[in-house]
């Protein structure tokens, strides 16, 4: 289901997808099956998601991120792809960031380019990951 007020111009979208409104999906993402993507996201075009992933209201995927399979983001988590932001900077370098199977991000966390979420691995709500987190490892801000 494609909420009548969002905005998704790609045909990569998998079978039992939800996309509410106020959403923007460009034309070459690619989201898989039985997703839930909840309103006011934007999704860019170098962005794939996996299958069964939930991405909370306001969550902004932009180039370079990878999602796998039976992972949850939480409201308002920002990703950054760019070490160092610049506006119309000619010099742009491209960090993706992966975030593997199960893991599970917690509302307003903040991922910082080039990081690898491990499989199943917990970030906590408002954490800033300036570095990769291994399988099964718990990332709590303190």
């Amino acid at each position: 289901m494609i909420h009548p007020l969002a905005d998704v111009k790609s045909s990569n979208i998998g079978e039992n997808t939800n996309i509410w409104q106020f959403c923007v999906v460009l034309p070459e993402a690619q989201i898989g099956d039985n997703c839930n993507i909840c309103s006011h996201c934007f999704i860019e075009n170098e962005v794939k998601i996996g299958n069964n992933v939930t991405l909370k209201n306001g969550v902004f995927l932009y180039d370079g991120i990878t999602v796998e399979d039976d992972v949850f983001i939480g409201p308002n988590a920002t990703f950054c792809n760019d070490r160092y932001p610049k506006s119309k900077n000619k010099d742009f370098k491209l960090e993706p960031i992966l975030i593997k199977k199960g893991a599970s991000i917690g509302a307003n966390a903040t991922i910082l380019p080039g990081v690898t979420i491990g499989e199943n691995a917990l970030i906590g709500a408002g954490a800033i990951v300036t570095k990769n987190i291994g399988d099964n490892e718990k990332f709590i801000r303190k």
